[in-house]
């Protein structure tokens, strides 16, 4: 493969969490009179840190959430990932590749150290990553679509940032790549091609990912 470092979002790219937490959100902020649809909850928060849900909803209402929102909100979540989280179809192929290229590869998420290790222990990804490969925007000041988590990824694991691939499948996300100087593949399952199409390339299912990093 022509890279030394592939970075992976993880909900939606290696996790199928994306449809979960952003119908829990929606309700949630519904529930807290914010209203919001399933896709105003994709559309607005997919890809980002809790931040930002914080952010937009005191810009648009000039209301802040309650102080427990993010214990809250995680609990619903992680609840409903031991019931219904599975792996993205492909993520284990595309694993078990890179592992038999010797190929290094990490994880860089907007989610908690707490929310990754969670649903990689729901979907077995656990046996793939280990604490060294885990990056969280916890671990910077700024999460997506600043180019710090991927930049931090990046030195962590030593490889420099125009030798690094990163999987994406949110705006904000192929954002961050292409600000931190990386090539970024977008996958568009869940997100219409459109609305990556800053991405390098373009791709639909999880298994075609290696042969576009050779």
């Amino acid at each position: 493969m022509r890279y030394d470092l592939v970075i992976f979002d993880n909900d939606g790219v290696l996790v199928d969490s994306e449809p979960i937490s952003n119908k829990l959100l929606a309700g949630y902020l519904t529930e807290l009179g914010h209203p919001t649809s399933y896709e105003e909850s994709l559309r607005d928060y997919m890809g980002a840190a809790m931040h930002r849900v914080h952010d937009l909803v005191e810009e648009r209402t000039g209301r802040q959430l309650p102080e427990d929102f993010d214990d809250v909100f995680h609990g619903r979540v992680f609840a409903a990932f031991e019931r219904e989280l599975e792996p993205v179809p492909g993520a284990v192929e595309v694993l078990e590749r890179l592992a038999a290229d010797g190929v290094p590869y990490c994880v860089a998420s907007s989610g908690s150290h707490e929310r990754i290790r969670v649903g990689h222990r729901k979907t077995g990804l656990d046996e793939w990553f280990d604490d060294g490969r885990i990056f969280s925007s916890q671990d910077v000041g700024r999460g997506k679509p600043a180019p710090d988590l991927f930049l931090y990824a990046a030195q962590r694991m030593g490889v420099a940032p125009e030798k690094c691939a990163v999987v994406e499948d949110s705006p904000l996300g192929v954002q961050a790549a292409v600000a931190a100087g990386m090539d970024v593949y977008g996958f568009t399952a869940m997100t219409p091609a459109r609305r990556l199409s800053s991405a390098t390339e373009l791709f639909g299912g999880m298994r075609k990912l290696p042969d576009l990093l050779t």
